[in-house]
């Protein structure tokens, strides 16, 4: 059975040496000194470790089931869930006056890390309910904060968010879900959403849906959508549980992967509902939730490739296959282990060095969410827009691969069962899918992210590239990072300028590169993380050589990203700058 291993010391390397979180002046930032943030991250580690992955496999062989409209889930997991609540997990960066501990967002994003890699589908369940509470706290009413907050924060009550119907995925103009005004301020909603995650379960009394649906009259299209709270159990105006509403599951969806989450089909029967913020203005509300989602679901790509890499790693080690090339390294035995071929080192190399490019890459991107809210940083805001479809679009899609490369490391007992390799890469595939499908992701970075307040975001970034490439490229040791993130900076510019260009005339020719495009900036993103760290790795070399073998581990997987993993950037640019032509050449009867 794979195992796993929290990356403690790697979350602190990040979080003390090159984010140096408690220097900075982020409000709740100073508490995050060292010894802090370690016992919260090793006791998070030893609950994911000890409890929560061992269910993995467990949940994928039993799946959920459906009996008379109850769902039952995998066992174990009422018993795991039970300790992350009393645990006061599920609250950790919530607000203090709703239950919460009110930590910074980074670090619970890094304990975030540790759940979603430990069981993924486990820990959708408080996930989700972290997103429905958010976008209660941002657009709801003091009383809906008051009803609602302080049973989500605990997972007293769980959360969902109800966008999918059967006809429309993206499209949510085209849905049909309605909501009928009632005289008390209620609406009565009728419809049907599907693969709604953990829609239906018995691990919580209650469990507050946030749906999108239509108010009759009102425009058309995603300018007549509104946002509503449905819960499971209607609550008394003393808080208690009143009669069960007209919201059923009328089906459990089979799925790919995560089995252990209830992905259901949800019908609501005139079930009553309350709005959540103004009418007609439901995405604004609900982007609230999905652009947390949406961080959260970059972290699950990374999370997949860091357990699919622990589990290659240990495996390249152990397992005995033909001899090095350049000499024995196990004379005693039959065999040399798989670590000692080059073309395995490169699988695991390219794992390694995504996994922790990606690590520091959705921490710093945390770190911006806290300057934004915590600190009402605008630039801050504005530089997490735009980097949101990265995060999401390219770790998902890079981190699947890597659980692809995990999988060929083992050869043909990685396609066995029993190896437990298949449910990292079936469990990661669908990161690349919801929260809006990546290419979606791609269009929105191109097609809005980019021009966002006249471009300024992205101006920064490429001023923060540059900036730090000045500031380090006489610092000795770092000319193997700054050489090549100069000329993948280029290369990402050069494409945005193709973009300015060529877009306005041939709008095809900016969307027929949209992902090229998002994974071009992904590279450029990992690479001045890369960057940052080789800084760090050096800088606590110089300082205390101590912990010599994990700064010259960190420089030697960074040379390895910037001089293998880097140079794609060039094989984006061209795929963008061929323009649409190759793309839209085939009429569609040709195909």
């Amino acid at each position: 059975m794979p195992s796993y291993t929290a990356p403690t010391k790697d979350l602190q390397y990040v979080l003390h040496d090159v984010l140096r979180v408690s220097q900075s002046d982020v409000p709740g930032y100073a508490e995050l000194e060292p010894d802090f943030t370690s016992a919260v991250l090793e006791e998070a580690g030893k609950l994911t470790s000890e409890v929560i992955a061992p269910l993995n496999a467990v949940g994928d062989a039993e799946g959920c089931t459906l009996e008379n409209g109850v769902v039952r889930v995998p066992t174990g997991f009422q018993d795991a869930f039970d300790q992350v609540r009393e645990g006061g997990w599920t609250g950790l960066d919530m607000p203090e006056e709703y239950g919460g501990q009110n930590m910074p967002y980074v670090l619970g994003t890094a304990v975030g890390e540790m759940f979603s890699a430990a069981n993924q589908a486990f820990t959708m369940y408080q996930g989700l309910t972290h997103g429905a509470a958010s976008a209660i706290l941002t657009h709801g009413s003091d009383q809906q904060k008051d009803t609602f907050l302080p049973k989500m924060v605990s997972c007293q009550w769980t959360g969902t968010m109800n966008l999918t119907e059967p006809h429309c995925g993206t499209d949510l103009g085209l849905m049909r879900t309605k909501a009928e005004p009632q005289d008390d301020g209620s609406y009565k909603l009728s419809g049907q959403k599907i693969f709604i995650s953990s829609g239906e379960h018995e691990m919580a009394e209650n469990i507050i849906h946030l749906v999108l649906a239509k108010i009759p009259g009102g425009p058309e299209g995603i300018k007549g959508v509104s946002l509503f709270i449905v819960p499971k159990f209607l609550v008394k105006e003393d808080g208690g549980l009143g009669d069960r509403n007209g919201v059923t599951c009328g089906k459990l969806e089979e799925k790919m992967g995560i089995h252990g989450n209830s992905t259901c089909v949800m019908d609501y029967d005139g079930a009553t509902g309350y709005l959540l913020g103004e009418e007609h203005k439901g995405m604004r509300a609900m982007f609230t939730m999905m652009n947390e989602a949406r961080i959260g679901v970059g972290m699950q790509g990374l999370a997949q490739a860091d357990v699919a890499y622990q589990n290659a790693l240990a495996y390249a080690k152990d397992r005995l296959q033909g001899r090095d090339v350049t000499g024995v390294k196990n004379p005693d035995g039959p065999a040399d282990p798989l670590i000692v071929h080059p073309d395995v080192r490169r699988m695991l190399m390219d794992q390694k060095s995504f996994v922790e490019g990606a690590r520091a890459f959705i921490l710093w991107g945390a770190s911006l969410i806290d300057k934004a809210h915590r600190a009402e940083d605008k630039d801050a805001d504005g530089l997490i827009s735009l980097m949101t479809p990265v995060i999401k679009g390219f770790l998902t899609d890079e981190g699947f691969d890597m659980t692809i490369q995990a999988q060929q490391v083992f050869g043909g007992h990685g396609y066995i069962e029993e190896s437990g390799m298949s449910q990292f890469a079936r469990d990661a595939r669908i990161a690349m899918i919801y929260e809006g499908a990546n290419g979606v992701q791609a269009l929105d970075l191109v097609g809005r992210k980019l021009a966002q307040d006249g471009g300024k975001h992205v101006m920064a970034y490429f001023e923060m590239v540059k900036n730090f490439c000045t500031e380090n490229k006489d610092v000795e040791g770092m000319a193997d990072f700054v050489e090549p993130l100069k000329k993948a900076s280029k290369d990402l510019q050069a494409a945005g300028m193709y973009f300015m260009q060529n877009g306005m005339k041939n709008p095809n020719a900016a969307l027929a590169g949209s992902s090229d495009f998002m994974h071009l900036f992904g590279h450029v993103c990992l690479g001045l993380m890369w960057g940052m760290m080789a800084r760090a790795s050096l800088k606590a070399l110089e300082d205390d050589p101590s912990d010599a073998a994990f700064h010259e581990a960190k420089l030697a997987t960074g040379r390895y990203y910037m001089t293998r993993r880097l140079p794609a950037t060039a094989m984006h640019l061209a795929r963008i700058e061929s323009g649409a032509d190759p793309v839209m050449a085939l009429d569609a009867e040709a195909f």
